[in-house]
């Protein structure tokens, strides 16, 4: 298992999807209000680097509670900017999509952190300060220190994609079984 350190660098080029590795350092949250503003308003953090974390933490007294990850599918239409101004990872959960799997190559990678792991999550994580709290807990961008969050590289640099690999199975598997079905699964 590679450790990876962030601001992350060119070392993200050669993860493969399926690969697991753990990461440490600084992450920013960003769910669908927060890639908006951010959009609108330039960041509030240096991109270079940079790993976003789809979630929406549940943060009190200064520290993360709970912090697992939410649907990234939701930001595919707001992920080509960020990748623009030089993130190099992003976290989530359920994949994203083609488009962004090709935005992805040669610049940045997709982790995967299972959902309904918000626990473990938080177990690894620390509070390090908040942008944007006038957009509330969930849509604020939280500003967390990692330590050797376990993830899976879902999406890589080179196209490689996990989430596509399995609904091309299940569609296999589903033709088999009905083949004369051209619904897609």
């Amino acid at each position: 298992m590679r450790h990876l350190q962030t601001p992350l660098g060119d070392e993200v080029l050669s993860l493969k999807a399926g690969e697991m590795v753990t990461l440490s350092g600084t992450v920013y949250t960003a769910r669908d209000e927060a890639h908006l503003r951010i959009m609108e308003d330039g960041f509030p953090f240096d991109p270079k680097g940079a790993v976003l974390y789809h979630c929406g933490p549940v943060v009190a007294d200064n520290r993360i509670i709970v912090a697992g990850p939410t649907t990234s599918a939701r930001m595919n239409r707001l992920t080509g900017f960020m990748l623009d101004a030089g993130i190099r990872g992003i976290i989530g959960k359920g994949g994203m999509s083609a488009e962004v799997r090709e935005l992805l190559r040669a610049r940045a990678v997709y982790f995967a952190f299972t959902g309904g792991c918000a626990n473990l999550a938080a177990a690894r994580m620390k509070y390090a300060g908040v942008h944007y709290p006038e957009l509330g807990m969930a849509e604020a961008v939280w500003i967390i220190e990692l330590d050797k969050l376990p993830l899976t590289v879902a999406m890589d640099a080179h196209g490689g994609d996990l989430f596509a690999v399995i609904e091309d199975h299940a569609h296999e598997v589903f033709q088999a079984m009905y083949p004369t079905s051209t619904t897609r699964i």
